[in-house]
């Protein structure tokens, strides 16, 4: 985690392309060695960052029961000091995926498996095999809903005046479950014509 968030104030201080991974190395303390024994680039260095929440719901959920929703479930988790403490550098991270191909491609990647993680415990809860159609669906809904609720939060111009990253992840959570709970229209043009 160290070395994520110095590789992060690196990025931000220098940019990315002038930032090398012996800066990141020893700006954290460590030997390049140590750093490419973790890391296959110096943008990968970030993933730590990026993959703290999902462990923590990982964490909380693991013993998810009751009638409610995953999406219910995680609105009901608290994140606490270990991702508070660490909130601008998410904050600055993201902002920089938008303009560095190689921290956004980190950035999908640990949603892609994040996505993995959602289906695996949606499947465990309703008897589902993972790879069946409505788990994946559900689960890359979830994630999708998270990842733009993070974006959001990141990308908002003046962060003084608008919601906190969980009030802004509750909020993308609670417009997919009433999204879930609309009814979809019955569909037209059955195959019945009528000629008049």
């Amino acid at each position: 985690m160290e070395i994520a968030e110095e590789a992060v104030r690196l990025f931000v201080a220098q940019g990315v392309a002038a930032t090398t991974a012996e800066d990141i190395a020893s700006s954290a303390g460590v030997s390049t060695r140590t750093l490419w024994r973790y890391f296959r680039s110096k943008e990968e260095c970030v993933r730590p960052l990026l993959t703290t929440g999902l462990e923590i719901l990982t964490k909380s959920l693991k013993d998810w029961e009751g009638d409610c929703s995953l999406a219910e479930a995680i609105m009901n988790v608290h994140h606490g000091g270990a991702v508070g403490a660490r909130v601008e550098a998410l904050r600055d991270l993201v902002r920089l995926c938008r303009d560095e191909p190689g921290l956004r491609a980190v950035w999908l990647e640990a949603h892609y498996d994040a996505e993995a993680a959602f289906a695996a415990m949606i499947a465990d809860r309703t008897d589902r095999p993972a790879d069946d159609l409505a788990v994946r669906l559900e689960a890359g809904v979830l994630n999708t809903a998270l990842r733009i609720g993070v974006e959001d939060w990141a990308l908002r111009s003046d962060q003084s005046a608008g919601p906190s990253l969980g009030e802004t992840n509750t909020r993308a959570l609670r417009m997919i479950a009433r999204i879930s709970e609309t009814e979809a229209p019955a569909p037209s043009g059955t195959g019945s014509h009528t000629e008049g």
